[in-house]
C-alpha cells in the first residue's frame, strides 16, 4: 500500500467500523436478490458474488481484529472505553447476518441441508454476540466513558440495535428448520428484538432532543443521521418476518393460538415503525443535502448510507408482499437503487482510501478528537 504502513501498524489500527462494510455489502445483495421485484440480467450471478466477496471480508476482517488484540491487548481496553470507537462493537454481529442469510439462499445448493446446519450455529452465535455487545458497551458508557450531550450521534444505536437485527434473521431461518427448533428461534427473536428496539426508540427521543439543543453535529459525523432508519427498518422487518414464521413455528405446541396474533401485531407493528421510518428518511436526505454545502470528508462512516437505508428498504419490500399495496414496491425499488448508488460510491472511496492507507487510523490510539471516525478525509 502506499500508505507506508507495516502490516503490523495496520493491524495495530485496525477497527470494529470495518464491518460495516459486510453490513453495507450483505444488505445489498440481500436486497437485489430476495426483495428486488423485478429480475435483472446477471442479477443471480451479481448477488452470489456479493455474497462470496462479503463472506471473504468478513474473514479477513476478524482475522485483523483478533491479531489486534493478540498483538496489543492494551487495545482492547482502549477500545472500549472510546466514546465513538466502542460503539461499532455492534457492527460485528450485524456483519455476520448477512452471510448466514446467504447460507440459507445460496448454501443448499453447495452443500446440501448442511447449510441450514450452518447458518443455524451462525445465528446463535450471532446471538451471543449481539446480546453480549448490548449489555457490554453500555455498560462502558455508563462507568468509563466520558459523554457530553452535545456530542451524541446516532451512533449510540450501534450496540442495541445487533440484537433486533438477529431477530429479523431469526424469522428468515425458522422457516427451514423442523418445527420445534423453529419455536425456539422464534421465541428467542422476540426477546432479542425487545432487548433492543425500546431502548433504540429511546435513544431516538434523546437524539432528537440533543439535535434540537445543540444542533447538527459536527460534519464528520453527518452520515450519522442516516443510521435512524436502522432500528426502524429492522424493527419493521423483524415483526413481519416473525409475524410470518409464527404459525407454523408455533403450530402444535402450547403457543398454537398466538401463531395468527403474531402475524397481526407483525403487519400492524411494521406498519407503524415503517411510518416512523419514513419520517427519518426524509429528514436524513434534509440533512445531508445541507451538509454537502460544506463538503463531505469521507471516512468509513460512510457506510452508514448503506445498511441502514437497505433494511429500510427490505421491510418496505416486505410490506408490499404482505399488504399487496402497488405503492411500497414502487418505492422499495426505489430505495434500492438508491442503496446501490449509495454502495457503489462508498466502495470505491473506501477501497481509495485502503490503497493510500489513511483508513488505517484508530483514534482510540492515536488520541484523535472523539467526534471523529478512523481515515477522515477531506
Amino acid at each position: 500500500m502506499q500508505s507506508g504502513k507495516s502490516f503490523k501498524e495496520i493491524v495495530r489500527h485496525f477497527t470494529p467500523n470495518w464491518f460495516t462494510m459486510n453490513m453495507g455489502t450483505g444488505i445489498l445483495f440481500l436486497s437485489l436478490h430476495e426483495s428486488f421485484p423485478a429480475a435483472m440480467p446477471g442479477q443471480a450471478w451479481l448477488t452470489r458474488g456479493l455474497w462470496w466477496f462479503d463472506m471473504g471480508l468478513y474473514v479477513l476482517f476478524s482475522g485483523l481484529l483478533i491479531a489486534r488484540f493478540a498483538w496489543f491487548p492494551d487495545s482492547l481496553g482502549r477500545l472500549l472505553r472510546h466514546p465513538v470507537q466502542s460503539m461499532f462493537l455492534g457492527a460485528i454481529p450485524m456483519g455476520l447476518v448477512p452471510i448466514l442469510d446467504g447460507w440459507l439462499l445460496f448454501g443448499p445448493q453447495l452443500i446440501g441441508p448442511h447449510a441450514v446446519v450452518l447458518a443455524e450455529a451462525l445465528w446463535w452465535l450471532d446471538a451471543l454476540l449481539a446480546a453480549l455487545f448490548g449489555w457490554l458497551v453500555p455498560y462502558f458508557m455508563f462507568t468509563r466513558q466520558a459523554h457530553l450531550l452535545e456530542r451524541m450521534t446516532a451512533v449510540w444505536l450501534l450496540p442495541i440495535v445487533s440484537a433486533e437485527v438477529t431477530a429479523a434473521a431469526g424469522g428468515m431461518l425458522a422457516p427451514h428448520l423442523a418445527p420445534a427448533a423453529a419455536e425456539v428461534v422464534v421465541v428467542t427473536s422476540y426477546v432479542l428484538w425487545a432487548l433492543s428496539m425500546p431502548l433504540a426508540l429511546t435513544i431516538v427521543v434523546i437524539l432528537f432532543l440533543r439535535l434540537v439543543l445543540h444542533k447538527l453535529p459536527h460534519r464528520d459525523m453527518a452520515v450519522s443521521s442516516w443510521l435512524v432508519l436502522g432500528p426502524m427498518g429492522t424493527g419493521a422487518l423483524g415483526l413481519l418476518l416473525l409475524g410470518t414464521a409464527a404459525p407454523a413455528a408455533f403450530a402444535g405446541s402450547s403457543l398454537a393460538a398466538l401463531g395468527p396474533l403474531a402475524r397481526g401485531v407483525g403487519l400492524i407493528g411494521g406498519l407503524m415503525l415503517w411510518g416512523y421510518g419514513l419520517w427519518w428518511w426524509v429528514m436524513a436526505w434534509l440533512l445531508t443535502l445541507r451538509y454537502l454545502r460544506e463538503g463531505l470528508p469521507f471516512n468509513m462512516g460512510w457506510w452508514g448510507f448503506t445498511f441502514p437505508l437497505g433494511v429500510y428498504a427490505a421491510s418496505t419490500l416486505q410490506l408490499a408482499h404482505e399488504t399487496g399495496l402497488t405503492a411500497f414496491g414502487i418505492f422499495g425499488a426505489l430505495l434500492v437503487i438508491q442503496l446501490a448508488g449509495f454502495w457503489a460510491v462508498v466502495t470505491v472511496r473506501t477501497f481509495h482510501g485502503m490503497w493510500h492507507g489513511y483508513l488505517f487510523n484508530a483514534p482510540c490510539l492515536s488520541g484523535e478528537n472523539a467526534l471523529l471516525g478512523p481515515g477522515h478525509k477531506t
